[in-house]
C-alpha cells in the first residue's frame, strides 16, 4: 500500500491517468485500493489496476508506445530490463527506486547498548525485505567485540511467527524467496564468515527464516555485495574514516547509509563522503512525505516523495511570446 500510494498520488495530482501493475506476489492490496478509488468517486479510467507477472503484463507496459512514463519500485535486473524498454520503444520517462546494500557505520563513542537496537531493526525490519536495509553494519574496532555479542543477544530475542499474533517477524513472501536467503546464509559460511546465531527455518511450516547474525564479514564474500533481502546481519570491523568510506561506497548500490556518532564532524565527513540517497545521523529508517527519496548509481533514478517526486510526473515546457509592436 506505501509503494502504491507513492506512485498514485503525486501522478493524479500533476494531472496524470495510471495503469498500475502489482507485484505478483502482492496484487491483493492494490485491487482492494481499486475498489476504494471508485468508492472515492474518481472517474472511469484515472485509475486503472493490472495484475499479471513482469515478463507479460509489465513488459507490455515499458514497451508500449503510449505509455509516456514508467515508475517502478523493486529489483535493480527488472529496472535495467525497464529501461531498455524505454529505450527500444518510445523513449518513455522512467524512476526507478531498485536494490541497496546499505552500510550503517558505527563510531565508538555511542552507547552501544541504544546502537544495537537501531542496528537489528535496520537490518531486520519487514524480515529484512526493505531496500534500505542496514545490511552491513560497519562497526569500530575498538567496540566490535562488544557489539557482536550484543547484536547476537538481540536477535535471539527477535520474535518470529504468525503475523497475527504481533511477532517483530513474520514470513518471507515466498517459497523462492526463503530459498534464496537460505543460499545467500549457506555461501556466507562457506566463504569464512562466522554465524553468530539463526541461519536456518524457523519451524516447518511456512517461509520464516531466523534472525540471522553472521561476524568476521569480509567485503568480497557474496553476502557483503548481494542484496540479501531477508533478517540478515552481516558485522563488519574498521579502523579509520577514510577506510569505512571507502569500503561503505564500493558497492553497485547507493539507497541508503547511516552513521551512529556523537562527534558532530564526524558525522558530517561521513555523511559528505558517503553515495546514497538517505543518510541517517543516529537514526534508521526514518522517512516522511517531504524528503525526496531515490538511490545513486544502480539503486535507481529519480527521486519519490517531496517537490522532487511531483517533479518526476510532468514535463517542462518553455514558451516565448514576441508582443506585436504597437503602430506609431
Amino acid at each position: 500500500m506505501l509503494m502504491l500510494a507513492w506512485k498514485l498520488a503525486p501522478a493524479i495530482s500533476m494531472g496524470n491517468v495510471v495503469v498500475l501493475k502489482p507485484a505478483e506476489q502482492t496484487p491483493l492490496t492494490a485491487l482492494y485500493a481499486g475498489a476504494l478509488v471508485i468508492e472515492a468517486g474518481f472517474p472511469p479510467g484515472v485509475v486503472n489496476i493490472v495484475p499479471g507477472y513482469g515478463p507479460t503484463a509489465g513488459a507490455a507496459l515499458a514497451n508500449h508506445k503510449d505509455v509516456n512514463k514508467v515508475a517502478f519500485t523493486g529489483s535493480t535486473e527488472v529496472g535495467q530490463l525497464i529501461m531498455q524498454a524505454a529505450g527500444a520503444s518510445n523513449l518513455k520517462r522512467t524512476t526507478l527506486e531498485l536494490g541497496g546494500k546499505s552500510p550503517n557505520v558505527i563510531f565508538p563513542d555511542v552507547d552501544v547498548d541504544k546502537v544495537v537496537d537501531f542496528a537489528n531493526e535496520a537490518a531486520m525490519a519487514n524480515m529484512g525485505q526493505c531496500c534500505i536495509a542496514g545490511s552491513r553494519t560497519f562497526v569500530h574496532e575498538d567496540i566490535y567485540d562488544e557489539f557482536v555479542k550484543k547484536s547476537v543477544e538481540r536477535a535471539k530475542k527477535r520474535t518470529v511467527g504468525d503475523p497475527w499474533e504481533n511477532p517483530e517477524n513474520g514470513p518471507q513472501i515466498d517459497e523462492e524467496q526463503l530459498n534464496k536467503i537460505l543460499d545467500l546464509i549457506k555461501s556466507g559460511q562457506e566463504d569464512g564468515a562466522k554465524l553468530e546465531c539463526g541461519g536456518n527455518r524457523h519451524g516447518d511450516t511456512g517461509y520464516f527464516i531466523q534472525p540471522t547474525v553472521f561476524s568476521g564479514v569480509k567485503d568480497n564474500m557474496r553476502i557483503a555485495k548481494e542484496e540479501i533481502f531477508g533478517p540478515v546481519q552481516s558485522i563488519f570491523k574498521f579502523k579509520t574514516m577514510e577506510e569505512v568510506l571507502e569500503r561503505a561506497n564500493e558497492t553497485n548500490y547507493g539507497l541508503a547509509a547511516a552513521v551512529f556518532t556523537n562527534d558532530i564532524n564526524t558525522a558530517m565527513t561521513y555523511t559528505q563522503g558517503v553515495k546514497a540517497g538517505s543518510v541517517w545521523v543516529n537514526c534508521y529508517l526514518i522517512m516522511n512525505a517531504q524528503s525526496p527519496f531515490g538511490g545513486y548509481k544502480m539503486s535507481g533514478i529519480g527521486r519519490e516523495l517531496g517537490e522532487y517526486g511531483l517533479s518526476q510526473y510532468t514535463e517542462v515546457k518553455n514558451v516565448v511570446i514576441k508582443i506585436p509592436e504597437k503602430n506609431s
